[in-house]
């Protein structure tokens, strides 16, 4: 029987309420076999699928949200992190390019200096967990289908993105 997005959210919240973000890499293995479903992949994506995002489950007992995609092509985002929450990303069709980064002056600095730490690539039934506070970047040189889990609504809290122009970490609100 294939995995489906029942099967997944009851495994994510599960994994969540048992080890909190230290459950990220079981979360990432499992929505890697969520991806691989062509059933489920057909369900939530279409070629006539508009550019944006979609909530496709929330859990009211741990905030964590399942959310599908649609990435435009030629879309480069800027270095950021989501501040207090993680995120897991999956590549469902497409090819999402990422991009590590870390802070390497004091925090107690006002101006942030960040450098590349990995780069690579998540092709389709890939995925990546990043805890809270860390620091990356996607690129979509391609349209390309994303589910993204995260920790919470990110609208909903502080973020933060890299401004080459100051070297300064911006909050957004």
């Amino acid at each position: 029987m294939a995995y489906t997005l029942a099967n997944f959210c009851t495994d994510l919240s599960a994994t969540l309420k048992a080890k909190g973000q230290n459950g990220l890499p079981d979360v990432a293995r499992k929505l890697s076999e969520l991806i691989n479903n062509p059933e489920f992949v057909a369900e939530t994506f279409n070629d006539d699928t508009p550019i944006g995002r979609r909530v496709l489950w929330h859990d009211p007992e741990t905030d964590a949200y399942v959310l599908a995609h649609v990435q435009e092509g030629g879309k480069v985002g800027k270095p950021h992190s989501h501040g207090a929450s993680w995120a897991i990303y999956g590549t469902a069709r497409g090819v999402t390019e990422m991009t590590e980064w870390k802070r390497i002056n004091p925090v107690s600095e006002e101006g942030a200096v960040i450098e590349r730490t990995r780069q690579y690539a998540l092709g389709p039934g890939q995925t990546r967990g990043y805890a809270s506070g860390a620091i990356h970047s996607t690129a979509h040189p391609h349209k390309a289908w994303v589910i993204r889990i995260t920790g919470t609504d990110l609208d909903a809290i502080p973020r933060y993105h890299f401004s080459a122009k100051t070297d300064k970490i911006l909050e957004n609100v």
